[in-house]
Parts: structure tokens; C-alpha cells; sequence
């Protein structure tokens, strides 16, 4: 955060978790951009390459580093640069890594299975997770939040009617994954005052 104290500006290192996240997907999109997408290829996107190759096993993880270009990073970066350090003062930095892997273990998994002819890279399916997770931010025992309700009807609603009517090279999945982690994370993290 960036404060004002005395007339000096101080600026301090809040969200650890998200702040190494956002930068290693920087250095991840800028190697691929130097290599011209064969970083990607080769470390950060999951595709249908052989249960026999070690690397396969890693990119279910690592996929969610590599972007297909800055447009892709700035805006997952721009997402979890704004949910990110709220959900990790609320949660800790080892809960909001351990969603991160998660998510990202999740939706390569889901991706590799469903989708074995499409790659997958981005950090758009956590994006998801964390737009979920945050509509639990006023969850109370025994209630169900109308921010989750709308939220979930909007984001994960657009996802699915994208999803059906057009084609891209947008993982709708991704991101309807990522969100149905983050609303399970959301009430479970959430349940108990």
C-alpha cells in the first residue's frame, strides 16, 4: 500500500501472495513474449501432451503464469491486483496460495481431460475464484449472501452463455471452474464465525 505519513510518501509490501503471483505471470508473459510463445509451450499451458512426460504433471500448475500476450496478463492482473490483497488480509497469504494452487490444479485437471485438443494458459480461472470468494466477504453461519447469488449469476451466467454461443480461444471453462472452487472455498472458509 501506498500511504502519506508526515509528508512522506511510504510504501509498504502488503499481499505477499498475490503481489510474487502477479510478478512471476509479468516474468512469465514477457519470457514468452522474448521466446515468441515457445515458454509457453513448453512450461506455462497445459495441453493433452503425454501422462509419461514429467512436465505434464507440472503444467497442470504452472499454466496459470503463461498469457498469451500483455492485453491477457494486464487484465488478470488488473483483477487480482483488486480482489487479491483484500481476500489476503482477510484470509492470509497461505490460504490465498493454497486457493491459487488449488484453482489452478483444478482447472488444468478439468482442461486436460475435457478439452485434450485446446491448450490452456492464463490466470483467469483463479481471477474467477477470487471474484467468488470475495462475494463471500459478508457471509454469516446459516445464510447465503445475495452478493454470491448475483455474482455467481452474472460472472459464472456470462461464462456459460459465452461459452455456447461463441468461439474463441477463451476458456470459458476456466474461468466456470475457478469460480465454482472459489464459491466452495468461499463457504467453506466462511461457515464457521
Amino acid at each position: 500500500m501506498v500511504f502519506l505519513v508526515r509528508g512522506k510518501l511510504k510504501i509498504t509490501f502488503n499481499s505477499p501472495a498475490v503481489l510474487i503471483f502477479v510478478f512471476i505471470c509479468l516474468a512469465a508473459t514477457g519470457l514468452n513474449y522474448l521466446t515468441s510463445g515457445k515458454s509457453n509451450e513448453i512450461l506455462f499451458m497445459t495441453y493433452h501432451s503425454s501422462l509419461k512426460n514429467p512436465m505434464t504433471y507440472l503444467r497442470f500448475f504452472t499454466h496459470v503464469f503463461g498469457h498469451s500476450g500483455w492485453a491477457h496478463f494486464i487484465g488478470n492482473a488488473s483483477y487480482l491486483l483488486l480482489l487479491g490483497p483484500m481476500l489476503e488480509e482477510k484470509h492470509g497469504s497461505v490460504k490465498i496460495l493454497e486457493i491459487m494452487v488449488i484453482t489452478a490444479l483444478v482447472t488444468g485437471l478439468v482442461h486436460y481431460i475435457f478439452f485434450w485438443n485446446v491448450a490452456l494458459c492464463g490466470a483467469s480461472g483463479v481471477v474467477f475464484a477470487f471474484i467468488l470468494l470475495t462475494s463471500f466477504t459478508g457471509f454469516r453461519a446459516g445464510e447465503i449472501p445475495i452478493t454470491f447469488l448475483l455474482v455467481a449469476l452474472i460472472f459464472i451466467g456470462q461464462q456459460i452463455y459465452e461459452g455456447i454461443t461463441i468461439q474463441d480461444n477463451i476458456s470459458n471453462t476456466a474461468h466456470i471452474v475457478g469460480g465454482v472452487v472459489g464459491a466452495v472455498i468461499g463457504y467453506r472458509l466462511n461457515r464457521k464465525p
